[in-house]
């Protein structure tokens, strides 16, 4: 078997820098900081007590983008809004000694030691000991004078307990208002008797490819650090259906999980997450979440301690020019259904064959772009769905249920009667059920195919594939089926490629490979993502 060494994108607990067992924990730095002026920390705090956000002077803000001579007032205006973050968390560390079958003569005498290695171990493997306390290091940044900080879920994933470092060298307790793994971000919550200086969230939408952006954070524990760079590609996806990323050669490294991406008002346009790595160092591609999506998120956390978002109850694929020819369609994009199970769709009167060309007022381009405008309406609201059904275009009342109830109860669902289990390019693949999920390293609420078995002589085996690993997209896009996985390659096929880019998780490490297909198509039927 090859090595696996493909670019792979570092983000979980990967970008959170985590100090390791029986390792010195990060080198100690002074929590003065002499780079913001007493004056410029006096104006931060009347402005939190104010309850105005940070953000750059009329001088600095320079609407044009062109380069400033510095980015040192910027960074001095929105530091203190800037945080580090420590969390500790309990785990089991192995041991790395033998492993003995019941039954062996050393058995009892291992029992009776308590020694590693005993009876019930994994033949081969090792067995835990006593649990050991484990910390690790992100960033974060607060969005209100009372105390509501923003991360990476990542971050905080797991952890006992949270602090707060601020800028000023203060440290707070903090405990977790609500996450979401899905758009890996959480939302933390300190108490502190005086008002704490804050930024705000920017349009995301607004910037631009090749604006400035100023990163800020906690680059492998050594302590605040700023990088700068530009946005270097926008709507960028990585791993979720939500995902809408802003790209940035801004240095962004380990430890940096979390941290805000400001553009030169002072505003943060991003949430630094993910950094794409052949050496687990930044080479100048980073991903920060769109602040637009986080703003969103945060919002429901901050209301319901939970994401909330809409459900329309539809199974939707992309519309090819060739399809729109076909059906006689004057349109070029739009998403159509392809099933219709019982949910909200079906109440309002959708059906298959109908090709949703607009939602809430919002031309829809693709599938992609519908479920993210779904999922940013709220769960019970009344929206107008436009459809073209037989060449005619139809406006539906659409009252949205709750994709995170709709999920829950999927095992109801008419798709719960697609197959769980295939051989597909030389790997085995299931379904990912919660338990899996635990068991591999990977959220319980996790999506996507675990693969169980590798035929040694196929491509997945050459490329580096093994058992435990979970692929979550193909192509840069979500698979929660086999179906799903089957219907990636067709179409991959279909438009004339040799090879599919698959995104998996080994250990909660995401890594990207391009696995080469096979000349035998897939046997199991095409069908489209549910959204």
């Amino acid at each position: 078997m090859k090595p696996l060494f493909p670019r792979h994108i570092l983000t979980a607990s990967a970008l959170a820098l985590a100090v390791g067992l029986g390792q010195a924990g990060a080198q100690a730095v002074d929590p003065a900081n002499d780079d913001v002026p007493p004056e410029v920390s006096q104006q931060a705090q009347e402005a939190a007590e104010a309850n105005q956000p940070l953000g750059a002077d009329a001088a600095t803000a320079d609407t044009s983008q062109v380069m400033p001579g510095s980015f040192a007032d910027l960074a001095q205006q929105v530091s203190p809004a800037v945080v580090n973050i420590t969390t500790t968390s309990v785990v089991s560390q192995p041991t790395g000694g033998p492993a003995f079958p019941e039954g062996s003569p050393f058995a009892d005498l291992f029992r009776e030691f308590g020694l590693p290695g005993g009876p019930g171990a994994p033949e081969g493997m090792p067995t835990p000991r006593s649990p050991q306390r484990s910390n690790a290091l992100g960033s974060g940044f607060v969005i209100s004078a009372d105390g509501f900080i923003v991360t990476n879920n990542h971050v905080i994933e797991g952890a006992d307990q949270i602090e707060i470092e601020f800028y000023s060298g203060e440290t707070l307790p903090a405990e977790v208002v609500g996450t979401d793994p899905n758009t890996d971000v959480a939302l933390l919550k300190v108490t502190s008797e005086t008002p704490i200086p804050f930024v705000t969230f920017g349009d995301s939408d607004s910037a631009r490819v090749g604006d400035w952006v100023l990163a800020l954070g906690n680059p492998l524990g050594q302590g605040f650090s700023a990088s700068s760079g530009i946005v270097s590609a926008r709507n960028r996806e990585l791993s979720g259906t939500y995902d809408d990323y802003l790209q940035t050669d801004a240095a962004i490294n380990r430890g940096n999980s979390g941290g805000p991406l400001f553009n030169l008002k002072g505003e943060v346009i991003g949430v630094n997450t993910a950094i794409l790595s052949p050496n687990g160092g930044s080479i100048g591609i980073g991903f920060s979440m769109a602040s637009n999506v986080v703003s969103q998120v945060v919002e429901q956390l901050q209301e319901f301690g939970e994401t909330r978002r809409g459900w329309l109850g539809v199974m939707i694929q992309d519309v090819t020019p060739e399809m729109s020819e076909a059906m006689g369609l004057n349109v070029a994009g739009g998403a159509m259904i392809t099933d219709v199970p019982e949910g909200p769709a079906r109440d309002a009167g959708l059906q298959t064959g109908d090709v949703i060309t607009s939602f809430a007022g919002t031309e829809v381009e693709d599938t992609r772009g519908l479920v993210r405008r779904v999922a940013e309406a709220p769960a019970g609201e009344t929206a107008q769905v436009v459809v073209m059904r037989d060449g005619d275009e139809l406006t539906l009342d659409v009252t949205l249920g709750r994709r995170e109830t709709a999920q829950n109860g999927a095992s109801e669902s008419p798709a719960a009667a697609e197959p769980s289990e295939s051989d597909v390019l030389g790997m085995t693949v299931t379904v990912l059920t919660p338990e899996m999920a635990a068991e591999l390293g990977a959220p319980r609420d996790a999506t996507g195919l675990a693969i169980t078995g590798i035929d040694p002589e196929g491509a997945a085996a050459e490329k580096g594939l093994a058992p435990g690993d979970i692929i979550t997209d193909v192509n840069q896009q979500s698979v929660a089926s086999v179906a799903d996985l089957n219907a990636r390659i067709e179409e991959a096929r279909e438009a004339g490629r040799r090879s599919v880019l698959m995104l998996i998780r080994r250990g909660g490490e995401p890594l990207f490979v391009a696995l080469p297909l096979s000349e035998t198509a897939p046997a199991d039927e095409d069908t489209a993502p549910v959204e």
